[in-house]
């Protein structure tokens, strides 16, 4: 208004200016009601402007007048909507002090001074979960169902609840609906994920992968790890099946995963154990050299070696090129290298080998098998102290968990369905292998020789390397007190309890008199 005004007034100065530096520009002649009235032209433009001034005044103060209704209802709104503001946040702070009553009580102010029906049912659902009120807690969510915008939360929410009253069925159904939305979610995904690898159903979680990567819900590299690892397991579960049909199934399953992610090794492990019974050992071949390259495992190197089984122990060293030449620089090529050395029976060979050891040899990284390999090639050596001072290292030493794949028999990934499922989910979501009989500390493949307890009674030395004491003495002489050493020559593992007797010299005869 009071820019109008100056505009207006403006207008007027100017022509009033304008009508002066001209002159005497004429005369206005107004007769109105019998009524003559003769002034200047000056003079009428001047008060055309104040009446024009007056008219513009009246008109706003009439439309302020007329809109006095609405402004002191936008005020009173303002008023609301700021209280309305200051009830969520304090209902907000109250839920995340944990304070479930009292975020229940500006819930309930907020659904009357909050127009943002959104927030308000957050709050409430929020609230009710502070508060520990499972039916409120249900009402809210199944409340935030009509909301479009909110209907995945709702779901979310519903199905946690089911989670923790142990109705799986209810979930997964809940998972199902919110994974159909246009826009689903990836909780919803996982959920089904899980629930299909749990209950060992490979063939629908591969469709769930593959819908999701079409719906750009995972990324690329996710839905390989996931395709690779649910094929693998697959090809797990079918392996030892009696159909001839199956077992093709399986190791179409095992060589496309392990194409699919050369780097997950039971894939590549499984492929040539299959691809060896059909007698394809060149194919078996190339598959276990690939995944050394890519990422490599003890199981692939010794499911490599027992490709053959009619060769000399050089052309095994020989063969074994195949692989170290594949990784070099890798550890398990270092080890490797130990182990073709010793097939070789070269203590130069050794010797070099286990000098590129050094630094897995220090305490904080050794290991029981580097334990166990040490001990293999000092025996290659004829160095029998230094194979029985590994032998005890290794009863101290941690074990490995790539090592702990392969079970006592030998066979890796020997896994049961939960493990296949732990390692699914790990491989996808990290591209890392699960360990699950190294988590239970089950015995694997032994991976330390039995040797240095056999060539020898030297069981009372490892005992006493265990204890970190001095190694017990030998008696003078073993045939006067062989009981102490019989466990020893016996070979019994380590990790049994072995008890020496303590070695007491006999009496002397006395001699007959003549």
């Amino acid at each position: 208004m009071i820019r109008t005004l100056l505009i207006l007034l403006g207008i007027i100065i100017l022509v009033v200016v304008a009508l002066s530096a001209t002159g005497e520009a004429g005369t206005a002649s107004l007769v109105w009601l019998g009524y003559r009235i003769d002034t200047s032209a000056a003079t009428a433009v001047i008060v055309i402007g104040l009446m024009a001034f007056a008219a513009v005044c009246f008109w706003n103060l009439a439309l302020w007048l007329s809109r006095s209704p609405q402004r002191a209802e936008r005020k009173r709104a303002a008023t609301r909507r700021r209280q309305g503001e200051d009830i969520l946040t304090r209902g907000f702070l109250a839920v995340a002090s944990g304070d479930g009553l009292e975020a229940r009580r500006h819930a309930v102010k907020a659904v009357d001074l909050h127009d943002n029906v959104a927030l308000v049912r957050i709050l409430n659902a929020f609230a009710a979960d502070a508060a520990g009120d499972t039916a409120a807690i249900r009402a809210a969510y199944t409340a935030m169902l009509t909301v479009p915008e909110l209907k995945l939360a709702g779901l979310r929410g519903l199905m946690n609840l089911a989670i923790s009253s142990g109705d799986r069925s209810e979930a997964i159904r809940l998972a199902t609906d919110a994974y159909n939305q246009a826009k689903p979610a990836m909780w919803a995904f996982k959920t089904l994920f899980e629930a299909k690898i749990t209950a060992g159903e490979w063939a629908e979680a591969l469709a769930l992968v593959e819908g999701a990567l079409n719906r750009k819900l995972v990324s690329p590299l996710f839905s390989e790890r996931a395709r690779a690892s649910l094929m693998a397991a697959s090809a797990a579960q079918l392996e030892t099946a009696t159909d001839a049909q199956m077992r093709e199934q399986a190791l179409d399953y095992a060589v496309r995963a392990a194409k699919l992610q050369p780097m997950f090794a039971p894939a590549a492990v499984i492929a040539a154990r299959l691809l060896a019974a059909h007698g394809k050992l060149g194919r078996a071949e190339d598959v276990l050299e690939a995944a050394y390259a890519a990422a490599p495992h003890p199981a692939i190197w010794l499911a490599y070696r027992d490709l053959v089984s009619d060769e000399t122990p050089k052309d095994r060293a020989r063969r074994l090129n195949g692989l170290i030449d594949r990784n070099p620089s890798h550890r398990e090529s270092r080890l490797l290298t130990v182990e073709r050395a010793v097939l070789n029976n070269s203590r130069e060979d050794i010797a070099a080998a286990t000098a590129t050891l050094e630094d897995d040899l220090s305490e904080e990284r050794v290991t029981r098998r580097v334990c166990g390999l040490m001990a293999k090639a000092a025996l290659a050596s004829n160095d029998i102290d230094s194979a029985r001072n590994w032998v005890a290292k290794a009863s101290l030493a941690r074990s490995e968990p790539d090592w702990s794949d392969l079970d006592p028999e030998g066979k890796a990934f020997a896994y049961t369905p939960a493990d296949w499922t732990a390692l699914v989910l790990t491989y996808a979501e990290t591209g890392a292998l699960a360990h699950p009989r190294h988590e239970r500390s089950e015995k694997g493949l032994p991976d330390v020789p039995d040797m240095p307890s056999r060539y020898m009674p030297s069981m009372p030395f490892v005992r006493a390397a265990q204890k970190k004491g001095t190694p017990a003495p030998l008696p003078d002489n073993l045939a006067e007190a062989p009981d102490g050493y019989d466990a020893a020559v016996a070979g019994h593992d380590l990790d049994e309890a072995v008890v020496v007797p303590d070695v007491k010299p006999r009496a002397k005869r006395a001699k007959p008199t003549k």
